[in-house]
């Protein structure tokens, strides 16, 4: 999902580190994609997001470089994944920090959650299990 340091929702981080520890051993991976284009909420730099999110939350699960989620300088992944609907729909543009995306084991889209929805909520637990299960 694509992350910022400075949002409302920063606090997802919890959440979401909960979901990695619960599930890393069963080849499940949150990745943070770190993104400055909702209102500048991600203005550092790669190491410094890295540091403030072990720092405050605790986070071990990988982040990537900052990227661009929408627009002409859209990364591929987001490309890729843009596309898919969520259970309301919606597709195209991310939202907002903390659109979350659920890939299978062999690369395909599989969810999409609205950045409100909060990592340790029961559809999206049930989706990571359910995957899981095979």
């Amino acid at each position: 999902m694509n992350v910022a340091s400075r949002c409302g929702l920063t606090p997802q981080y919890s959440g979401l580190e909960k979901l990695h520890e619960r599930y890393s051993g069963q080849g499940f991976t949150v990745l943070g994609v770190p993104c400055n284009q909702f209102l500048g909420q991600e203005p550092g730099s790669a190491e410094e997001i890295a540091e403030f999110c072990s720092a405050t939350y605790g986070v071990t699960f990988p982040m990537t470089e900052k990227v661009e989620v929408n627009g002409e300088g859209r990364h591929a992944l987001y490309e890729r994944l843009a596309p898919f609907a969520d259970g309301d729909g919606h597709s195209g543009d991310i939202r907002w920090n903390f659109e979350k995306f659920l890939i299978g084991r062999d690369g395909r889209v599989v969810g999409r959650f609205s950045p409100q929805t909060e990592p340790e909520a029961a559809e999206l637990v049930a989706a990571v299990e359910a995957r899981i299960a095979g």
